[in-house]
């Protein structure tokens, strides 16, 4: 499937061939939670959401169908966001909840609920003596953060990572993050995955209807890959930014920063 740098991608404000193709559809938008509807922040439970943004995700959702997809804990993001009434896909997609229907993968998430656990237990021990590294238990899955480590540190998180992966060979997998390895259940799921299997589940599939994804990470390529040809991929983040140095994306648009995001969402909800 063709990427184009992120360097190259059309800003999605103003635009006028992205304004015909969502004036001529209802969108349907799919939204990620960190570093689109908050800033990238040292420590995870800081990124809580603002005033302002949550007013037009509401003001979106009266609108339109909205629908959160993060790498967080579903619970988490919830709590961080203040928004209980929207359909919210936590892990990756891996937990996913409506208000309509409440959870629609707890056999799922049932199933590995004990590896999680353990490899969870086994971060906490063995980065415990590693200042600045940060544990973040979920449902479904465990993160270890280390945006605060000292970067000559970092190399030993890593190390720890590839020894419980070994360990847990079949078991688990990774998926690389913005200073962040999150380790889960090494099954075929992931964010755009998730989206079309939404889409699905939803009654999103009509033709009058397009899927609008905003992202910012690596693992947020997924969806734009899987909405490639039936919706709307949106990039969020600068290209001088060192963290995206290099990339290629399958993104169509981008918008530089998370007060974009906001703008562009205003302009939804009208």
């Amino acid at each position: 499937m063709e990427e184009t740098s992120v360097r190259d991608l059309p800003r999605a404000l103003g635009n006028e061939d992205l304004t015909r193709r969502l004036a001529a559809c209802r969108p349907a938008v799919f939204l990620d939670y960190d570093g689109v509807l908050t800033p990238i922040v040292s420590r995870p439970e800081d990124a809580v959401i603002s005033d302002g943004m949550r007013t037009v995700v509401r003001d979106l959702a009266s609108r339109c169908p909205v629908c959160v997809v993060t790498g967080r804990d579903r619970a988490v993001v919830q709590q961080l966001m203040g928004v209980d009434d929207l359909v919210v896909a936590g892990s990756h997609g891996f937990d996913i909840w409506t208000p309509q229907r409440g959870s629609v993968s707890d056999d799922r998430v049932a199933r590995f609920a004990d590896l999680v656990a353990a490899v969870t237990e086994r971060l906490r021990t063995e980065t415990g003596t590693i200042p600045g590294a940060l544990v973040e238990p979920k449902r479904a899955s465990v993160a270890v953060h280390y945006r605060l480590v000292d970067p000559a540190d970092r190399n030993r998180i890593e190390a720890i990572v590839q020894t419980l992966l070994t360990d847990h060979h079949g078991e688990l997998k990774v998926t690389p993050g913005k200073m962040v390895y999150e380790l889960a259940p090494a099954i075929n799921w992931d964010k755009g995955r998730a989206v079309l299997y939404l889409v699905d589940v939803l009654g999103l599939d009509s033709a009058d209807t397009v899927p609008v994804y905003l992202g910012d990470d690596i693992t947020d390529e997924d969806a734009f890959r899987a909405l490639r040809g039936r919706g709307i991929g949106i990039l969020v983040g600068r290209p001088d930014d060192p963290e995206m140095a290099g990339r290629n994306t399958a993104a169509e648009f981008a918008l530089a920063s998370v007060d974009e995001v906001e703008r562009f969402l205003t302009t939804l909800a009208r």
